[in-house]
């Protein structure tokens, strides 16, 4: 009788000590940082996947938590059919508003893509980005994802989120009229908006 008793207790501390290295279940993931620009058109709500692409998305947060996108505008539109396109907004080139450029972040590396609603940060060569930022209309992943059969430095834009709130604003500001003959500094002649929308503030809120 004491043997099986003795069994007994010790199954159940074995029981007890396994128990007690089981793993815990995985915590929910966090929701992603969101960001609301409240525009002359209405508001656009982004949000960031700091996850996939934590540098470009961290760039972002930083021009948004130092209040250098308060004031800029939507300075270029490119409507190559009905809701396909895309708009163009941030600091154009103010070096008072830039911060240093970072390192690209392309999407055959975080897995995302210039989908309806995308957003990503322009550049010209690889690792120059900084503070402007382009928003698809219609799926631009032909055109703006990272592609290595193509010619040239193939590496695309860097995609690190996507608008949850306010798409029909982003193609309303794409399809606004454009001016035939204003330029950026010598460029985007026709993609020029005849009246800009401008961004009143930018700022993080709650999922």
């Amino acid at each position: 009788m004491l043997r099986r008793s003795v069994v007994l207790g010790l199954a159940l501390l074995a029981g007890a000590v396994s128990a007690q290295q089981a793993p815990l279940p995985a915590p929910p993931p966090a929701p992603l940082p969101r960001v609301a620009l409240e525009t002359t058109a209405g508001r656009i709500v982004i949000e960031a996947d700091t996850v996939r692409a934590p540098i470009t998305a961290a760039n972002f947060l930083k021009y948004v938590d130092r209040k250098r996108l308060d004031g800029v505008v939507f300075y270029r539109t490119v409507k190559v059919a009905d809701r396909f396109g895309f708009v163009q907004f941030g600091t154009n080139g103010d070096p008072k508003r830039a911060l240093p450029p970072i390192k690209h972040e392309p999407t055959t590396q975080t897995r995302l893509h210039h989908t309806d609603g995308t957003i990503s940060v322009a550049r010209f060569a690889p690792g120059t980005a900084t503070g402007d930022f382009t928003i698809s209309v219609g799926d631009q992943s032909a055109s703006l994802d990272a592609d290595p059969g193509k010619p040239g430095d193939n590496l695309g834009y860097a995609a690190f989120g996507r608008v949850v709130e306010g798409m029909d604003r982003i193609v309303t500001i794409m399809d606004a009229p454009v001016s035939p003959t204003a330029t950026v500094r010598g460029s985007f002649k026709g993609e020029v908006p005849v009246t800009a929308v401008k961004v009143l503030s930018a700022r993080r809120i709650g999922a």
